[in-house]
């Protein structure tokens, strides 16, 4: 099994069992491309791995989101618009994560993004449907996202949501294009390109699609402003 070197030999993978102690966060399941057997085999392993933490699984398709279910019952908590499933307890929540959706057809990506932002340890809120096209609903949030550790702002289209936000408050942010949009959008590499050229300071930007990534990072910024102001 081979646990006492940092991972388990499953035949069609080798787990990585050491990840928390390294980065303080579990191994995570990338569920794209995997069987309903492997997705669940993964999280058993994970499981008993990290007992005190609940084992996520993201990128699920219709099978793997049933598997899941009938496997762990209650244990699972199922988002079916993130795609992304969670055995087992979560952790406390320590700082708080808005994630910021400019439409509705980006909650899929938003959802992915705080779904894993509440398994990695924050508190999350979710503002959707804030877009550029009517800017008098994300000032009508202001306050809100104010008071956040770290915003998640995901967007679509031509990309300008993090920009904007990123002008009207100093909270830590996260930008995540999506592949929404129509031809010319590029499936999302228009977004891409613009939040990279944000003139707004301090937005950082993950990959198109990529509300994981984006989770994670948001989480880690609200947990660890949380403790030092404990401290």
């Amino acid at each position: 099994m081979n646990d006492d070197a940092g991972w388990r030999d499953l035949g069609f993978a080798r787990l990585d069992t050491d990840r928390a102690s390294r980065t303080g966060d579990p191994e995570v399941v990338y569920g794209a491309g995997k069987s309903p057997e492997q997705t669940v085999t993964l999280l058993r392993a994970l499981q008993e791995a990290h007992p005190e933490r609940a084992a996520l699984v993201t990128r699920l398709d219709d099978a793997v989101l049933a598997a899941v279910r009938a496997e762990f019952g209650e244990s699972a908590q199922v988002d079916n618009l993130a795609r992304c499933a969670a055995v087992g307890p979560l952790p406390a929540q320590l700082g708080q994560v808005v994630v910021v959706a400019a439409g509705t057809s980006d909650l899929a990506v938003a959802g992915e993004a705080a779904f894993t932002a509440r398994a990695f340890g924050a508190g999350v809120t979710t503002v959707a449907d804030v877009g550029v096209a009517g800017l008098h609903r994300l000032l009508a949030v202001r306050d809100e996202l104010d008071r956040a550790d770290c915003l998640v702002v995901v967007a679509g289209m031509e990309g300008a949501l993090p920009s904007v936000v990123g002008g009207l408050t100093g909270v830590p942010l996260v930008a995540v294009p999506t592949s929404v949009g129509y031809g010319a959008s590029l499936g999302g590499l228009a977004a891409l390109l613009a939040m990279l050229n944000s003139c707004a300071p301090g937005v950082v930007v993950v990959n198109i699609d990529n509300g994981f990534g984006a989770g994670v990072h948001a989480a880690r910024v609200a947990r660890r402003a949380t403790a030092k102001a404990a401290s």
